[in-house]
């Protein structure tokens, strides 16, 4: 059963000839039980989107269902407010009522819909009990840590049971090793209580780990959508393949194409490589992640010969840089298991992790 469905939708700013055109016709749907992820740079559209959803924003054409209900539409001029929706909301910034105690800033949302207040604290005190905050419904937001300030706020957007959940860069305020724990939580949160929600991140390691399938915006488009696996490993455009990975970029002219096969020159050296995309022009762009290449002492196939730069060390493996300092572009990072001793090595690009745009 779908949740939500967004079809066709038009956002813009301005009027006129000056309008700065935001959304450029996205369409979407999200599954009961189901995370999707708004991936994307800055100024794709990915928040405006989620806004859109929420009625912070209102768009100029298309139209926007939850459940069953429609809350816009704009051939009928249809536009639900946003406290009209019920959806759950956990901004960037957390909200939290610096003035209120967590029980309180979780209370909120139920007292401004009249419930009585034995029930507030029956539904406010099972939500802190699930999120691991039943001992601190007496304290006050500065006395809490950016984790537990996160989990009241996606407690007061879990606690009058929303259709969907929406989460504006929700870790984006937490430091790098909180970041992976929240991230951790979270995903299992989703899972046990069986969430629909709708996240905004820009973070391609965060949306891969918490979502069931990312949207990928790119200026005000939807580029390519898919499970976090497909969009990883089978990218259909060259902005997917480096948007969602770590990659090399090589200077390289196309020699001849035969389906997916591809002969390249590299460098003045010839590589096989493998089409993806619809490109089947003479203009090409080649790539690999850094971790589909492999570094030979000795002489293999489809490989380039580079002498070693350096290498960083990044705890569970090595980052090492390999350059021949010839001005031409050919510059290539892999991974390794220890450092690196000084010299030339192989840098072997396996034929089907070559990708060719």
């Amino acid at each position: 059963m779908l949740e939500l469905s967004v079809n066709d939708l038009y956002l813009d700013y301005g009027t006129g000839a000056s309008a700065n055109q935001i959304l450029k016709g996205v369409s979407m749907e999200l599954k009961r039980g189901e995370v999707v992820a708004l991936l994307g740079p800055s100024g794709s559209g990915k928040t405006t989107l989620l806004r859109a959803v929420a009625g912070l924003e209102s768009p100029k054409a298309g139209n926007i269902m939850i459940g069953e209900k429609s809350v816009f539409d704009g051939a009928r001029k249809l536009e639900i407010p946003a406290e009209e929706r019920s959806l759950g909301l956990v901004f960037q910034s957390y909200a939290l009522w610096p003035h209120k105690t967590v029980f309180d800033n979780v209370a909120y949302g139920l007292k401004l819909r009249k419930m009585n207040s034995s029930d507030i604290a029956a539904r406010v005190n099972d939500v802190l009990t699930q999120l691991g905050l039943g001992h601190l419904g007496e304290r006050f937001p500065h006395q809490l840590s950016g984790g537990q300030q996160q989990r009241v706020a996606i407690a007061r957007a879990l606690v009058y049971n929303p259709p969907v959940i929406l989460l504006d860069e929700p870790l984006s305020n937490l430091d790098a090793k909180l970041r992976e724990e929240a991230r951790a939580f979270l995903r299992e949160l989703i899972v046990r209580l069986g969430l629909s929600a709708l996240m905004v991140t820009h973070d391609q390691a965060e949306a891969m780990a918490i979502s069931d399938r990312i949207l990928l915006l790119n200026n005000g488009k939807i580029e390519q959508q898919g499970t976090p696996q497909s969009m990883y490993e089978t990218p259909d455009t060259l902005f997917t393949a480096e948007f969602m990975g770590s990659n090399n970029r090589l200077p390289a002219k196309l020699l001849q194409r035969d389906g997916s096969k591809v002969s390249l020159d590299i460098a003045g050296m010839q590589m096989q490589g493998t089409a993806r995309g619809s490109n089947t022009g003479k203009e090409i762009t080649a790539m690999i992640r850094l971790e589909e290449v492999r570094i030979s002492a000795t002489q293999v196939e489809n490989a380039i010969k580079l002498p070693l730069l350096t290498c960083m060390y990044l705890g569970d493996r090595w980052e090492c840089l390999f350059d021949r300092g010839m001005n031409d572009g050919l510059k290539l990072r892999a991974y390794a298991t220890h450092k690196l001793d000084s010299g030339e090595y192989w840098l072997q690009l396996p034929q089907e992790k070559l990708w060719v745009f």
